[in-house]
């Protein structure tokens, strides 16, 4: 076994089964070893690794998929599992147990919201099915709402496509000992059949063809969990996530998708609802109402730091995205990226924020991109202006008036430090957030309304050579709130922020297909921009901190050791 597949399993102690559960529920109970249906006597395996996710200040979602061996898939009956939650890497300080099962009708992935913990404290997890153990997965609950806080770190990622090459980015991100949590922002998993857009070697997506049900989407995700720099990201920190399109499928709306042939591939319907059924099965996201997996739109609370809000542009709400670039209607006041109950949430949730900082993660850029200035159309709308040269109908320029009514609620309401984190486009961004940004007759000169840091991609490609070297220079020239751009390199944003900041900073990584490169870091191309507080002026900056690789002393000396 080598080392990337070797777990941590130090000091582990038997811990005893108790009685089962529904999949999904869990319970803190004795330790009394339950009865073993028939059938379940045989070997099991942990094939999928751990994960951990939306964290709350008492509770913490755990996961897991249980691989019946030696039987066909899906004959294999109800497996009963437990959950231990303990202080130490070791598993001896016990903390709480929970029992689960897993089923055949949901992929046998187990998910355990794990409730009665303290806040503000790191925990390690682990699932047992008899004698036989997962790996030791380590995960945290937030600090309280409203309890003071001086500091988080995160790593922020997106676009994560297996046929385009190894996830040295997610192995990058995994060797960072101090971050509190991960945010990802959608691309999980991709679609696509072989040689439709990627093709590394050995990376060949399974099943062979395009996914369309629900057992093509759960066998594209178990493929993708099988890579064990992903399983490490997972297993070190809990995850925040939210899906966008290569989830369903490419430039997905609420009625369908670019990549939804009707005539060939059926209703959009259930296609819809096979690729939110395997999200919900694989991720460790937490139902908002019990049996409801259409909403994905919710929000956390890091102490009275951050209020973050986790928005859904693709399936909630969003109107069939235009095809035309330069369309007028895009500035319609009908036109919808997210519904009308998201976007009130939305409204009243900044509106209520007492937190230090609102930050909104999300899928599409929400800044504008002009390619020209032109004339206002409408002269009753002058703060469209800002939107009447752009070319990407599939990201909020597509959805202007949508956008405007947010951007005025701010404005009105007078919300200050509101900071946007984006995925989707795999490339690096950094933009001031004006109504409208157009230069000389727009807002430039006002107070920015919120920034915006958009991450590059995991493996998906970003710009062409030659070309993104091009857009660099370009694209300030008539965007001048575009204050950085990096167009084609594969990386992450680790978001460091505090009481005085919010700081963004840009890591690439050396190569995602060189395997012995995989997670290295170009340290000499690494970029950093900040807000201070009371202001959304983008600042650049030196880095402030570079990654902490493992076993370096850690910022918060109340985190536990990290795993190897």
């Amino acid at each position: 076994m080598n080392d990337d597949r070797r777990t941590v399993l130090k000091g582990l102690a038997a811990v005893s089964a108790a009685a089962v559960t529904g999949c999904g529920g869990s319970t803190s109970g004795d330790l009394a070893t339950p009865d073993v249906p028939r059938g379940t006597e045989q070997p099991v395996a942990f094939e999928h690794g751990v994960a951990s996710g939306d964290p709350l200040s008492d509770r913490v979602m755990l996961w897991t998929r249980v691989t019946p061996q030696n039987t066909a898939p899906h004959e294999q009956p109800v497996v009963p599992v437990t959950v231990t939650v303990a202080h130490d890497v070791g598993m001896t300080q016990t903390v709480r147990q929970y029992q689960a099962q897993a089923r055949p009708e949901r992929d046998y992935c187990v998910k355990v919201d794990a409730t009665g913990l303290q806040q503000d404290r790191w925990y390690y997890y682990q699932f047992s099915v008899g004698n036989q153990r997962s790996p030791v997965g380590r995960t945290r609950t937030f600090p309280a709402a409203g309890r003071f806080v001086d500091r988080a770190r995160f790593a922020v990622v997106s676009c994560s496509n297996y046929a385009f090459g190894l996830f040295s980015v997610y192995r990058a991100v995994a060797e960072q000992s101090d971050l509190d949590f991960v945010l990802h922002l959608g691309d999980y998993i991709y679609e696509y059949g072989p040689g439709e857009y990627g093709n590394f070697p050995d990376r060949e997506p399974l099943p062979p063809r395009e996914i369309i049900s629900l057992a093509d989407y759960r066998a594209r995700y178990a493929q993708y969990r099988t890579d064990t720099d992903l399983q490490r990201a997972h297993q070190q920190f809990p995850m925040i996530c939210v899906w966008d399109d290569h989830e369903s499928a490419n430039d997905s709306w609420i009625g369908g998708a670019e990549n939804h042939q009707v005539a060939t591939e059926g209703d959009w319907a259930p296609r819809k609802a096979a690729s939110q059924q395997a999200y919900f099965e694989w991720l460790p996201i937490r139902e908002q109402t019990p049996g409801n997996i259409e909403r994905i739109w919710r929000d956390f609370r890091f102490g009275d730091l951050i209020d973050l809000f986790m928005l859904d542009t693709r399936l909630e709400g969003r109107d069939e995205p235009l095809s035309v670039p330069f369309d007028p209607a895009r500035n319609s006041a009908s036109r919808r990226m997210i519904s009308e109950a998201q976007s009130q949430w939305l409204r009243d949730g900044l509106a209520d924020s007492s937190a230090r900082w609102r930050v909104i993660g999300q899928q599409v850029m929400f800044a504008q991109i002009n390619i020209a200035e032109i004339p206002a159309i409408d002269p009753r709308v002058p703060e469209l202006r800002g939107n009447l040269s752009a070319i990407n109908m599939d990201q909020w320029d597509g959805y202007a008036a949508e956008r405007l009514r947010l951007l005025n609620h701010i404005r009105d309401q007078a919300i200050d430090n509101v900071v946007i984190l984006t995925g989707d486009i795999h490339s690096s961004w950094a933009s001031e957030v004006y109504r409208n940004p157009v230069p000389i007759t727009g807002e430039l000169f006002a107070q920015p309304l919120a920034a915006e840091f958009v991450t590059p991609s995991v493996t998906s490609p970003g710009f062409p050579e030659g070309l993104s070297e091009l857009a660099g220079i370009a694209l300030p020239l008539v965007n001048p709130h575009i204050r950085y751009f990096e167009g084609k390199s594969r990386g992450f944003v680790l978001m460091d922020v505090n009481r005085q900041r919010a700081q963004a900073e840009w890591y690439y990584v050396r190569s995602i297909t060189d395997f012995d490169q995989r997670g290295q870091l170009d340290l000499s191309r690494t970029k950093s921009m900040k807000v201070d507080s009371g202001s959304s002026r983008l600042v650049r900056d030196p880095p402030l901190s570079r990654p902490r690789t493992l076993r370096t002393a850690l910022n918060n000396p109340s985190t536990p050791e990290i795993l190897s």
